[in-house]
């Protein structure tokens, strides 16, 4: 049976959030504070977390850092009442996977909860379908050793903001929606509304782009989507 980590201190959100997933047919452990959280993490082997920030003894953006530091590599879906944009993007680069933002609908949940589990392009899936080195600008992606450089220096993506880059690098060019980007790397239902790509895509260009502001390859199509420029 899947399991889900759930780290929340809101103790009637969390018996809610337990009850939802078991009726889903997962099976849920519960984490009130972040210390308590990253111990499970680290001895029952979830398979996919879903995190508060906001915790007592350990927040979760330290969890998340010790976590990913130690080498677990299940998806973490950050839940955050905090809507500013650099909380989230705090959260992405960090390792997170993706986020809701409070009050969070069911339907919406579950949905990120099932896209995530899928992972049809994790680790091992990404290198699959690309082989050769693909460069542009001064990046450098190797699938084969799962390796991004920039001016031949290593830089460190989530799974997801690098199975984002595989899918743009793909289209040679070509322009990619939003809706396709969301099915294709996060497997989601075409009505789920989200701003998970436009928050990958920003984190791609901080990391990649020599100006993230004026970016030269990763490129907006407005009111499209996104394509590589080489």
């Amino acid at each position: 049976m899947t399991k889900i980590l759930v780290v929340e201190d809101n103790a009637d959100l969390a018996f809610g959030l337990q009850k939802t997933l078991e009726t889903e047919g997962y099976e849920v452990e519960l984490a009130y504070d972040g210390r308590t959280g990253l111990r499970r993490a680290q001895h029952s082997d979830p398979d996919l977390i879903l995190l508060d920030l906001m915790l007592p003894e350990l927040d979760g953006y330290a969890l998340l850092r010790e976590a990913r530091r130690t080498g677990l590599k299940m998806p973490v879906l950050i839940l955050t009442a905090r809507a500013e944009e650099a909380d989230k993007v705090l959260g992405l680069d960090w390792g997170a996977d993706d986020y809701v933002t409070k009050p969070f609908g069911t339907l919406e949940l579950l949905a990120r909860v099932r896209a995530l589990l899928r992972r049809p392009l994790s680790d091992g899936d990404s290198g699959a379908r690309q082989t050769q080195i693909e460069r542009f600008g001064a990046v450098e992606v190797d699938p084969a050793s799962h390796s991004v450089l920039r001016s031949g220096n290593a830089v460190s993506l989530t799974p997801k903001e690098y199975d984002l880059l595989l899918a743009l690098i793909e289209r040679r060019g070509a322009v990619a929606t939003r809706d396709e980007l969301l099915k294709e790397v996060w497997q989601y239902e075409a009505d789920v509304m989200t701003r998970t790509v436009d928050m990958h895509i920003a984190e791609l260009r901080r990391k990649l782009e020599q100006d993230p502001a004026k970016p030269q390859h990763i490129l907006t199509v407005r009111k499209v989507g996104y394509r590589l420029h080489a």
